[in-house]
């Protein structure tokens, strides 16, 4: 049976377009043709065929009723609608009603005939076996149409699959698989995550639970797929519940449609070649956070926000959702051209009724910020450009400064001048315990902004409230790891991570700005929050699983370099100096880091002095660093050649 199922004799079969409505309609007519002259026959083995005789109505005019009354009930219900090999239990259900309709209807004109004439136009025992009869032959019909049809798909050579859950969106995606002439994979079973439940089988496909007998069982039958449905993703936590799936060398595949859906009977063939392997973003990523958004929406509704740094990771992705908040125009500052084009043009499509101003500005020029805040007048701004590259950083210690201390100190002193309502600058976690230019620059610049604060509330309690944030890594912004691993594997290797025992603190793009929003409203001024950054992850780790999740093998397939930390770079990062402490706020995953605070007009002299420093051509930058060393005593360099600079 399996050779003919496979020979070029049903090859064309899985590709052939279903039957028309009339086709489907006249297929059910002529069923039920058979099971009224098979109703006749079976009858007249049970009844005398005096009975028969005695009857008014001809055999031929009561097949013509009977048929006639059925019609009715198929137009009525639409069982002939449906594809065949999409049967579900719906169509069962519309097949049933209309015999059961066509049943009674004919026995209410038996009642009413016989009150009349005294005569049944249909035979009573001929339609006590019809109606079941009927229902049998078309049910039977459906079901084997649609188990061929499955077994033909069966056998073209698609990867076996495994299905991680068993609710209806898990089902739901077993139904398409099984549906589809040009599935991608095939559905052998579901995978239930409770160790001791399963055994039974579920829509035709054995259930088995999640233990290490499942993936010696995979093992033997060659499957090293599972699809993991949409709700199960919501209910477990990817990072944790998906790592055995790793470990053990299964692709993990899911469906770019997380919530659920809402009919899960109905066929969709565009999700079935939407199904694709599972990010490295979607198990890092952690459960959605909630913030205030009547107090956000207090602060932006018809207000000017500006953000700098617009076209950034961070800035764009503000930019997106300020929006939700109905600001009265949102200012697009970013130095970079085309990519501010690409995304006015994207915002434009997004957000139709939203007002964008793009404004082309290097922050590090004075004189154009102070011609944009006049020009402007914002009211709220979100102060999101820098340089952030530590290596690169390192290099140029007298750009850093230009980019992070002065563009930071031009945006804060025009905001005073104009009045600006709230201004939120974006931080780092680097910032604590700087070990880099980089870092050392962002703690300059929130020294800056923090001691400013200070010294305006002390006059004016409605001063500018300067609010600082500070978080960790973020997946996928522009020259992180992650895109730069999937690059590498894409190459086909090597992964170069820079040092076995080296851990970042990750959060999605989404998740900090949503973060940064709800600390704006939270702040009174000079605040500098810290955010709930979760577990750190080891960047070993994190490179042996992309390679898996990429469906090849550590070591085996892709080979892993260590490189040797890069300048500036330390093995772990901090979220708060040893010296500090934090205090709680009205959101859990926000907290307020009690920093050492300095006096603005005595601060401000050695932070125009490095200023001064940089912009002369002749400063080498061992001068710069060591002006920086002495603004932040605790920057002590590491893996750089400004470590010299440190004291022994």
């Amino acid at each position: 049976m399996k050779e003919l199922l496979r020979s070029d004799i049903f090859s064309h079969l899985p590709q052939m377009n279903y039957l028309p409505r009339w086709g489907v309609l006249l297929m059910d007519l002529v069923l039920c043709t058979i099971a009224f002259w098979l109703s006749v026959w079976v009858g007249s083995g049970f009844f005398h065929y005096e009975e028969v005789r005695l009857q008014p109505a001809l055999l031929g005019t009561q097949y013509l009723i009977v048929l006639g009354v059925q019609l009715i009930f198929f137009w009525a219900f639409h069982t002939y609608s449906g594809i065949l090999r999409y049967s579900t239990f719906i169509d069962t259900i519309k097949v049933l009603l209309a015999n059961i309709c066509t049943g009674l209807l004919i026995l209410l004109i038996n009642w009413i005939c016989d009150l009349i004439t005294g005569h049944h136009p249909v035979l009573n025992s001929i339609l006590l076996i019809y109606v079941p009869m009927a229902f049998i032959m078309l049910f039977t019909m459906r079901v084997g149409v649609k188990t061929m049809s499955e077994a033909l798909m069966r056998n073209q050579g698609s990867p076996a699959v495994m299905i991680y859950g068993t609710k209806d969106a898990g089902i739901a995606i077993a139904k398409m698989l099984r549906s589809s002439g040009n599935a991608p994979y095939r559905p052998v079973g579901f995978i239930s995550d409770a160790t001791k439940k399963g055994g039974y089988d579920l829509a035709g496909l054995r259930v088995r639970p999640l233990n290490e007998k499942l993936f010696d069982w995979m093992n033997f039958r060659n499957i090293k797929h599972v699809i993991v449905s949409p709700r199960k993703m919501s209910e477990i936590n990817p990072a944790t519940d998906l790592q055995i799936f790793i470990d053990h060398n299964i692709r993990i595949l899911t469906t770019p449609y997380f919530s659920q859906w809402d009919n899960v009977d109905e066929i969709d063939a565009q999700r079935i070649g939407r199904i694709d392997a599972i990010k490295i973003e979607d198990l890092l990523e952690r459960p959605q956070i909630s913030i205030d958004t009547d107090n956000v929406r207090q602060i932006i509704k018809d207000k000017v926000v500006l953000i700098s740094g617009a076209a950034g990771s961070i800035g764009s992705e503000l930019v997106r959702q300020v929006q939700q908040y109905e600001p009265r125009v949102t200012i697009l500052l970013e130095m970079a051209e085309s990519p501010l084009h690409d995304l006015t043009l994207e915002l434009h499509d997004q957000f139709p009724k939203a007002r964008f101003i793009p404004v082309i500005a290097d922050v590090r020029n004075r004189k154009r910020v102070e011609q944009i805040f006049n020009e402007v007048r914002p009211d709220v701004v979100y102060h999101a450009a820098a340089y952030k590259h530590v290596p690169l950083m390192e290099s140029f210690p007298n750009e850093a400064i230009q980019a992070n201390v002065v563009g930071t100190k031009n945006m804060a002193d025009m905001a005073v001048k104009y009045g600006v309502k709230r201004f939120v600058m974006i931080s780092t976690d680097k910032a604590v315990n700087p070990t880099n230019i980089m870092g050392a620059s962002k703690r300059i610049a929130e020294i800056y902004v923090q001691s400013l604060f200070k010294k305006l509330h002390a006059k004016d309690e409605n001063c500018t409230k300067f609010i600082t944030t500070r978080f960790g890594n973020v997946l996928g912004s522009n020259g992180s790891v992650i895109p730069y691993f999937r690059k590498q594997i894409a190459a086909g290797g090597p992964l170069t991570v820079t040092h076995p025992d080296i851990i970042r603190y990750f959060m999605t793009i989404p998740e900090a700005c949503c973060l940064v929003m709800e600390a704006s409203t939270l702040g009174n001024g000079g605040e500098i929050f810290v955010f709930d950054m979760g577990k750190p992850v080891k960047i070993l780790d994190l490179a042996r699983n992309m390679i898996r999740l990429a469906g090849y093998t550590p070591e085996v397939d892709i080979p892993i370099v260590f490189t040797g930390l890069r300048p500036g770079e330390k093995l772990y990062e901090e979220l708060l100096n040893q010296k500090e402490t934090t205090l709680p706020t009205t959101n859990e995953k926000i907290m307020v880091a009690r920093v050492r605070e300095f006096d603005f007009d005595e601060i401000s002299e050695k932070i125009d002095e490095l200023i001064t420093t940089t912009t002369t051509t002749t400063t080498k930058p061992f001068t710069t660093v060591k002006l920086m060393k002495q603004i932040v005593p605790e920057f002590i360099s590491n893996n750089s050649i400004f470590e010299q600079l440190d004291p022994q």
